[in-house]
């Protein structure tokens, strides 16, 4: 059977990424004259990151993380659900963060604009996305993953996950991982779309909780939903308790 195996994606940037030439094993620190290059002198340009990041983002207040698919088109009823959504959060008062991108990205921005609230945009260097959405007040651009990913989960209260592919999956997975070891704390997740989400929760009742890979509990550190009121409800009582007070901070 043969693999489909992607090469190198390069060509919107024309080049590797910076991810890419950070996690490649194959581009070792091999000419010391190039200082550039060696992963020692890498960690400053990820500090940069991290720093802008915290500097931008320490501000914002209450703030809930969007995530789902960056191909889903205005036009298409997620996509309207997720501007909905976030609409509502607005009006509670949270900021929405998102990846910035397009799809569910540019509905969650595009809802928190409609309610006049924050709209946090950060995006990420890859070789087949360009640029941010308009819907966006506070922009930061980040050439690493992980970086990025911290920003998620640090500055915000919950997340609330649309439709997706593998890089919502990641961003899901990672945040249940964080709850249940106990990394993180009073954090709700709202998985939006049953028909959607219903066979991967399927799977994980069927398989690793009736293999017990989890424990019965761990069902729920999430709601499964298809309205936004219900989503909005359970962020709302399962954030931080002191969440309101963070509006005016």
């Amino acid at each position: 059977m043969k693999r489909n195996v992607h090469k190198h994606q390069t060509s919107a940037l024309n080049r590797p990424t910076e991810d890419e030439n950070f996690l490649n094993p194959r581009i070792p620190n091999r000419d010391h004259n190039a200082i550039g290059t060696k992963d020692t002198w890498r960690l400053f340009r990820i500090m940069s990151e991290f720093v802008e990041g915290f500097d931008t983002l320490n501000q914002i207040g209450p703030a809930i993380s969007i995530f789902g698919s960056a191909r889903t088109k205005p036009e298409n009823p997620k996509y309207q659900a997720a501007v909905e959504v976030c609409r509502l959060l607005g009006e509670r008062g949270f900021a929405i963060i998102t990846g910035g991108g397009p799809g569910m990205m540019q509905a969650g921005n595009e809802g928190a604009q409609q309610a006049e609230a924050l709209s946090v945009g950060l995006g990420i260097e890859l070789p087949f996305e360009a640029g941010l959405n308009e819907f966006i007040d506070v922009p930061i651009n980040f050439r690493y993953f992980f970086a990025r990913k911290t920003m998620f989960v640090k500055y915000a209260l919950g997340y609330v996950v649309f439709p997706g592919g593998v890089g919502t999956m990641d961003e899901l997975f990672e945040a249940l991982t964080l709850i249940q070891t106990g990394k993180i704390h009073n954090f709700p997740i709202v998985l939006f779309d049953s028909d959607y989400w219903g066979g991967l929760v399927d799977w994980m009742r069927n398989m690793m909780l009736a293999e017990g890979m989890i424990s019965p509990e761990d069902m729920d550190l999430f709601l499964v939903t298809d309205s936004p009121e219900e989503a909005v409800e359970h962020i709302c009582n399962n954030c931080s308790p002191d969440w309101e007070s963070l509006k005016n901070s």
